[in-house]
């Protein structure tokens, strides 16, 4: 039985003809006698009967309308429980991130969203691939994910919202040479040994981006991929590594600085990640509007 059948008997127990029935429901009269038709063939008893020039309901049929009250008020209770989720501001939303975004949104974010009528959040920290952020949506409310300028833009299967453009930093130490320069060269890392990610990762492709516009083949020493361990690597060998400006925390590194390059389009887009049907909920909305804000805070400090 199909919810329009039941419908149109109901209507015309209530209405009494099938005209008055098809004016209500802004058909023509034939669909209605075809949907009482449809519904008759599942019926083993009569539904209707001939009452003089109108068409009645036996006692099946007014039995089966009641019934269709029912599926209405079931329907009617679906749809506002789904409206009062889409609505409601303080359920969950789960929050995957890649390390360094966790460490410079994550908390802003729980403070930002503390008290009344505020969603919580459930928060992941993920280390993959550009290629796999989008499949972590599956999982995930929303996924904070980065690429490099000039790659791929994100798959069509998911919606991306952009939070920040970051641009791409040399990070060396105190006494280093490039400390001294106001913008680093590609030319000028020719002698120089890096710290960079495991292949695969964003950074690691820029790295041999800088390197071949400086006509060298970058030499890597180190491969680690937590910006907190590397910058800890750099302090103690002196190597240098490629960091992004606003997400690295190298407070509890006094002894190293970044330093731009001179190319200023290096960078990566930071984007939140979700399917389309999740930022239809008041939740997600809500927490991806303070993402912008604390992103936006990130690079106007």
């Amino acid at each position: 039985m199909e919810l329009g059948q039941l419908r149109a008997l109901r209507e015309l127990g209530d209405r009494g003809s099938i005209a008055a029935v098809a004016a209500a429901m802004r058909v023509s009269p034939s669909s209605i006698s075809q949907q009482i038709s449809a519904l008759q063939r599942r019926s083993p008893a009569p539904l209707t009967y001939r009452d003089g020039r109108r068409t009645a309901l036996t006692d099946a049929g007014r039995a089966l309308a009641a019934a269709a009250i029912d599926v209405e008020v079931a329907l009617e209770r679906a749809d506002q429980a789904v409206a009062r989720f889409h609505d409601d501001r303080s359920g969950t939303v789960s929050v995957a991130a890649f390390h360094s975004a966790g460490l410079a949104l994550f908390a802003p974010l729980i403070t930002a969203l503390h008290g009344p009528n505020k969603p919580n959040v459930r928060l992941s920290d993920f280390d993959v691939a550009q290629d796999d952020f989008p499949s972590l949506t599956a999982d995930h409310d929303l996924v904070l994910a980065h690429r490099l300028v000039g790659s791929p833009a994100w798959p069509t299967s998911v919606r991306a919202e952009p939070l920040l453009f970051e641009p791409l930093d040399i990070v060396v130490r105190c006494d280093h040479r490039l400390a001294a320069m106001s913008a680093i060269e590609p030319a000028d890392l020719g002698d120089e040994t890096w710290v960079a990610v495991h292949e695969g990762f964003p950074l690691e492709q820029a790295i041999t981006v800088i390197a071949g516009v400086g006509g060298n083949e970058a030499r890597i020493m180190h491969r680690i991929n937590e910006f907190l361990v590397a910058a800890a690597v750099v302090s103690a060998s002196g190597c240098i590594a490629l960091m992004p400006r606003y997400t690295s925390d190298l407070g509890s590194h006094p002894d190293l600085v970044l330093r731009p390059l001179s190319n200023p389009g290096l960078g990566r887009h930071i984007d939140c990640l979700a399917r389309a049907e999740t930022l239809e909920r008041a939740t997600v909305k809500a927490v991806l509007a303070e993402l912008k804000t604390i992103a936006t805070g990130l690079t106007e400090r």
